[in-house]
């Protein structure tokens, strides 16, 4: 109940309004009893990304580059319902050990591993493919949240991007590309993202089965 609380919380107004105070306020308690639930509002994050986290599945014993690409756009969505934590999900890792992050935000990194070991690859290959593609897929989310418009119904591609701000001579290939960023598709990019990556490291680290 407290994360839930705490994950409507940042979904509404970010990260930033996550507060004890704050979230005692929306549960209607007293912000010192929460320290029951999570010591600090550094547990707190902990939680929201285990709890985000948790809701990623990786089905094992299937083709492995399907599957990728499966938890690719599953992470995608969940993205896109909660962007506020995109930045959370990205930057979390840096401040804690691996070891002392909770279970459920490791536990899609044991499934990838145990996904690519089943289909050849060698544990370490297997590591070198899960940090290219993980890394892939935070750059993906952070430019695609980024992607914002300034008018979402004006047909001139340079004035739904605002990008008239910018000084034609100082900027004139994000002018000229105006109509390719007009018309960015988050999904469609992940993909063709997805084929470049995995088809690359398909070709370098050849399962031994493969």
């Amino acid at each position: 109940m407290v994360l839930s609380a705490a994950l409507e919380l940042v979904d509404a107004e970010g990260l930033e309004a996550l507060t004890m105070r704050r979230l005692g306020q929306k549960l209607g308690r007293d912000p010192m009893s929460l320290y029951r639930y999570a010591e600090s509002r550094s547990a707190l994050l902990d939680g929201l990304t285990e709890v985000v986290l948790g809701q990623l599945a990786v089905p094992q014993g299937q083709e492995w580059q399907a599957t990728l690409r499966g938890v690719a756009h599953d992470l995608r969505m969940l993205a896109l319902q909660h962007p506020n934590i995109v930045p959370l999900l990205v930057t979390r890792p840096l401040s804690t050990p691996l070891g002392l992050r909770p279970p459920g935000s490791v536990r899609p990194l044991e499934q990838i591993l145990a996904l690519l070991i089943d289909a050849g690859f060698t544990p370490v290959d297997a590591l070198h493919v899960y940090r290219a593609y993980y890394a892939f897929l935070n750059g993906h989310l952070l430019n695609e949240l980024q992607e914002l418009v300034v008018d979402p119904d004006e047909n001139e591609a340079v004035l739904r991007l605002g990008l008239y701000h910018l000084p034609a001579r100082e900027f004139p290939w994000l002018r000229a590309l105006a109509p390719a960023l007009a018309d960015y598709d988050g999904a469609r990019e992940l993909d063709e993202g997805l084929g470049i990556l995995l088809s690359g490291l398909a070709a370098r680290l050849t399962p031994k089965d493969g």
